[in-house]
């Protein structure tokens, strides 16, 4: 596993435009997010960090935190939404995702932030998640929420995902997506994805110097409240 240099990441991110006519800017996470990352999910909902963790808890822990500010680490990616309030860069949503060559699978995860819900941020996030999985050249896109978390069931059913039983867990639904189905499906990857998968083509197995954002924890990327 390689580490991203931090001006690798910081040109790529996506400015996305609200329906209220806001601005939304994604971008990957970066180590000095930490306080901020961590006072976002401090201030969730006890119901909306259920949903986000499919368990009770008042923040991440250390180790987990830590997982989110380093990209590339466990294979796994994190990114913020982040919008200006009163001049100050602020969290109003996050997600994870992992990319799986072997099926050209992409699982994401996301959360709101509870005072920033039904604007159109969720859905906006959503989108950008679409495009960031036919970037990797994925043919699938899932994930995986509780039954009683109405508003991500929502989400994904306006964004136009199928639904079937979670693997191995009644108490969840997948939502998922195939190809046909995706945005941006013509858009290009980027340059480190296409290193990475030239590299995949040519091994049996990932090369350990080059792995990417991959192999998705299952049912631990899990989307929460929008």
């Amino acid at each position: 596993m390689i580490a991203l240099r931090l001006n690798d990441l910081r040109q790529h991110s996506d400015i996305l435009r609200l329906r209220s006519g806001g601005s939304l800017m994604v971008r990957f996470v970066e180590p000095r997010d930490a306080e901020s990352l961590q006072g976002y999910f401090r201030s969730l909902s006890v119901r909306s960090r259920y949903n986000r963790f499919l368990g009770a808890m008042s923040e991440l822990p250390r180790t987990q935190l830590d997982h989110f500010i380093h990209v590339g680490e466990d294979d796994r990616f994190s990114v913020v939404a982040t919008m200006l309030v009163d001049g100050i860069e602020t969290v109003v949503g996050e997600a994870r995702y992992a990319f799986e060559p072997d099926t050209a699978s992409f699982e994401f995860g996301l959360s709101i932030d509870d005072r920033w819900q039904g604007q159109g941020i969720g859905q906006a996030l959503l989108k950008n998640l679409e495009c960031r999985a036919a970037a990797f050249g994925a043919k699938r896109l899932f994930g995986d929420t509780l039954r009683s978390n109405a508003a991500m069931i929502g989400l994904a059913r306006k964004s136009g995902f199928a639904f079937l039983p979670s693997p191995g867990d009644w108490k969840l639904v997948r939502f998922e997506k195939h190809e046909s189905g995706m945005p941006c499906r013509r858009i290009r990857c980027e340059p480190a994805v296409r290193r990475y998968l030239a590299v995949q083509r040519r091994h049996d197995r990932p090369c350990p110097q080059v792995r990417l954002f991959l192999h998705a924890e299952p049912r631990r990327l899990e989307a929460g409240a929008v």
